[in-house]
């Protein structure tokens, strides 16, 4: 969903379908209320949390949702597929009609993955700018060698999209194991890079997004809510990449 804010006449209006000059006197008359403070000020935003009531009808009331789920194989990261199910099927009824994934795992990948109604907070999360970790444990077909620490760390030039990546964290974990740092997520990116090296991924794991790891008690198919301080600590590492893409 969208995270803009807009101004409270003009969301009042919209509502309504009427004349702002009709919603400016219902602000006189101090009919509306926003976030349970008397709202009169015409110029005043308004956003997809905050609680609006006129002569006591809620309006809107939506509050943000952050769910973490461990997705298993054989689930799509999508609202909706025709072949197979997808990790909305996996959360009880009734969820947000407004969730949506933030950063997708394909068919056969598993791990952790984060669901949202809040827009803003998913922008932040997938921005490349933002360079927010996320931490992945791959099986490969063929054993690993020194070669693909250096090729991962340079960066690999993809022509189809007529990009460059950015620098990857490669770990050697085992004869066929490898654990990757990456910090953006383009189209299959981690089996495209192993595709350089014919070296086909048997199997990819996501363990952690920035500081947030996925619990070994939550197990595939299980979701639940972040906790108040999982959240905070998400919103703490946002607001540091943040002021660091604006500081360069």
């Amino acid at each position: 969903m969208s995270s803009k804010y807009t101004r409270l006449d003009r969301f009042i209006s919209r509502h309504f379908k009427i004349n702002r000059k009709h919603v400016r006197l219902m602000l006189a008359k101090k009919r509306v209320s926003v976030d349970g403070e008397v709202a009169d000020n015409i110029d005043a935003l308004v956003g997809p949390f905050n609680v609006i009531v006129i002569d006591n009808h809620v309006l809107q009331e939506q509050r943000p949702v952050y769910i973490m789920l461990h997705k298993p194989l054989g689930f799509v990261s999508a609202n909706m597929d025709e072949k197979h199910p997808t990790v909305l099927d996996l959360i009880e009824q009734p969820h947000p009609v407004s969730l949506h994934i933030v950063g997708r795992l394909d068919l056969n990948s598993t791990g952790l993955l984060l669901l949202t109604n809040d827009g803003k907070w998913s922008k932040a999360l997938l921005s490349p700018q933002n360079k927010i970790t996320k931490c992945y444990t791959v099986d490969l077909k063929n054993e690993l060698t020194q070669q693909y620490i250096q090729a991962f760390a340079e960066g690999m030039y993809f022509s189809f999209e007529n990009i460059m990546t950015q620098p990857v964290i490669l770990t050697i974990t085992g004869k066929k194991q490898a654990q990757v740092l990456l910090k953006e997520g383009r189209y299959h990116q981690i089996k495209r890079m192993f595709g350089r090296f014919r070296n086909p991924v048997e199997s990819l794991h996501r363990s952690a997004v920035g500081n947030l790891h996925l619990p070994e008690e939550l197990k595939p198919g299980e979701y639940r809510q972040l906790t108040a301080v999982e959240l905070a600590d998400l919103n703490s590492l946002i607001t540091r990449a943040e002021k660091n893409s604006d500081n360069k």
